[in-house]
């Protein structure tokens, strides 16, 4: 389901700063060791401090950009017990991957250098319910009808024996559509991702426990 499109367009923003020191394996194993030690303690303080805080005016280099929903029980440096400067995080309601967040993911990509994008949804995700619930048709308004329109592919293919498994399957479908609009959208990132450059995984966070579960990273066609 990825596409391969010819044809590389690049942005010229005049910042330059230090490539992570983690490749995209690295990256992911550190996002799952910072995820264990939340799900076993989540009172435990994120390692924030002074030191760290003054250090990063000098710039910045995420080891992981991050896409998530906006919603307000999934904070990704929280999920990740992550420091300052270690996410470069993107956020939108049921993580759409419109023209603002393709272009803060190339910018993630080209010019911070970092080695793995990560595309997270989560439990109970209202923007994919409002879509289950939304007869096809329906208006609730042009924003609102762009976000459903974005998302009900994933919704329509999505088939369980319950509601709650098909909000859960729709929520994973989604996930993988948004990667596939990354891909298939922004020319700089799939560049990056087919010479190795970065990785790419999808996420699903569950409520209740706070653990990330990962899909494989994406298989770059050669």
């Amino acid at each position: 389901r990825y596409i391969s499109v010819t044809g590389v367009q690049t942005c010229a923003l005049p910042i330059s700063v230090r490539a992570s020191e983690f490749t995209a394996d690295e990256s992911l194993s550190r996002l799952k060791r910072g995820n264990a030690r939340f799900v076993a303690n989540p009172s435990e303080a994120l390692p924030i401090d002074v030191a760290r805080r003054e250090e990063l005016v000098k710039g910045q280099a995420p080891f992981a950009a991050v896409l998530s929903c906006a919603d307000s029980r999934v904070p990704p440096e929280v999920v990740f017990h992550a420091s300052l400067g270690d996410l470069f995080v993107v956020r939108a309601a049921g993580h759409v991957a419109d023209k603002s967040i393709l272009a803060s993911l190339e910018y993630a990509v080209e010019h911070l250098n970092v080695p793995l994008v990560v595309v997270m949804g989560h439990e109970m995700c209202g923007a994919v319910k409002a879509t289950l619930d939304t007869p096809v048709g329906q208006s609730l308004g042009p924003n609102m009808d762009y976000l459903l329109k974005a998302i009900r592919p994933a919704t329509q293919r999505a088939v369980a024996s319950t509601d709650a498994l098909r909000l859960r399957a729709a929520i994973m479908e989604h996930v993988e559509d948004t990667i596939n609009t990354i891909l298939d959208e922004s020319p700089i990132v799939r560049r990056a991702a087919e010479r190795g450059q970065i990785g790419i995984v999808g996420g699903y966070y569950e409520l209740s426990s706070g653990r990330v579960y990962f899909s494989a990273m994406v298989d770059m066609p050669k």
